[in-house]
């Protein structure tokens, strides 16, 4: 039996006593002694109790942040895509993957990419940006053709890199006023969101634009969806969709998220993308040299948003995107590492095994 060391009874020495009445003192001796046990138990039941509340706390958190990464989609270039012989080897059945669309590119490319894509039992969804299509010929090409050869259904719109237009759309709602995409049977279109802002693109732009995009999503066959730029900072995600949502927005949103890659890497493509907040983050992270080259992983960020579940539903975010800036196998198996619940929680974040 054990004891709290401060609860100290002297129970089993026995009152020494001259009176004859020897009786009602062992009874007495008896009584502390239960009471004792008592004691004991009930300390013992507590200590039970709280390890039990605190291992449902964290089984708990367990499953949000399970949830929230069932479904996540990735993204590749026709390049990388082309020097992974079967992208199924380490990738899900059935996962999305968007391909990108770069200033420059070849939209055939995107195409073979689509169908190789596909025919390795994923999901291909490619990019579509406006200012580097020069035609509504070429346009009408592309679609035709990812819907016919690859059974594309679900893409993504987005303005493009740089403000240089090359043909004759100069935004994402240029795009869709021309009826392509449900001409061809496209049933998932996505749309770009920002929260920390564009450098291609001002605030105020960025509101009337989404203003315009839930009036056509309204009228459209299609289903419409929001992936933002990837983010370092869980409240600046939260609450740029609280605003949004607050100035109108219907559409819902899927949370772009960094993969895992290296600080020097993740530092470089937040300049490129002009992040503000999460480029603030990263200065404070590489301010020690030897940081640069450490793999970073955004469990602190799932995490966090895990736990905000029900600002999550109410402001209609319904999913995470990946952006595997360090590599996609690696921010893939990371993921499915998550959905296979092959991890640990640590004090602020968790620890995946893959």
């Amino acid at each position: 039996m054990s004891t709290k060391p401060e609860i100290i009874i002297y129970v089993t020495t026995r009152i020494k006593s001259k009176k004859k009445n020897k009786l009602a003192i062992d009874c007495f001796n008896y009584y502390l002694l239960y009471k004792l046990c008592l004691l004991d138990i009930l300390y013992q039941v507590g200590n039970f109790m709280k390890k039990n509340n605190e291992s449902q706390l964290g089984s708990f958190e367990d499953k949000k942040i399970v949830k929230i990464l069932k479904g996540f989609s990735l993204e590749i270039t026709p390049f990388v895509a082309n020097k992974i012989e079967n992208l199924s080897q380490f990738i899900k059945p059935s996962t999305t993957i968007f391909i990108t669309f770069l200033p420059g590119s070849d939209y055939k490319d995107t195409i073979n990419t689509a169908k190789k894509i596909r025919l390795e039992g994923l999901n291909p969804a490619p990019h579509f940006a406006a200012r580097s299509i020069p035609s509504k010929e070429m346009l009408e090409d592309y679609v035709s053709r990812i819907a016919g050869e690859a059974n594309v259904k679900k893409i993504l719109i987005v303005g493009g890199a740089g403000k240089e237009q090359i043909g004759p759309y100069a935004d994402t709602v240029s795009l869709l006023e021309t009826g392509i995409f449900d001409k061809y049977g496209i049933t998932d279109i996505g749309l770009a969101g920002h929260p920390e802002g564009s450098p291609d693109i001002t605030d105020k732009e960025i509101r009337k634009s989404l203003i315009l995009k839930n009036k056509f999503s309204e009228t459209s066959d299609a289903n419409f969806f929001i992936i933002s730029q990837f983010c370092f900072d869980a409240d600046a995600i939260l609450n740029w969709s609280i605003r949004i949502n607050s100035e109108g927005n219907k559409i819902p949103i899927i949370i772009g998220l960094p993969g895992v890659a290296k600080l020097s890497t993740l530092i470089k493509y937040s300049l490129s993308c002009g992040i503000g907040n999460s480029m603030n983050f990263l200065k404070k992270q590489g301010s020690n040299v030897l940081n640069l080259v450490q793999t970073q992983e955004p469990d602190k960020l799932v995490r966090k948003l895990a736990v905000s579940e029900e600002i999550l539903k109410k402001n209609g975010i319904d999913g995470i995107h990946i952006y595997p800036l360090g590599g996609i196998r690696k921010s893939s198996e990371w993921a499915q590492g998550i959905i296979d619940e092959n991890f640990k929680l640590t004090s602020d974040g968790f620890k995946v095994s893959y």
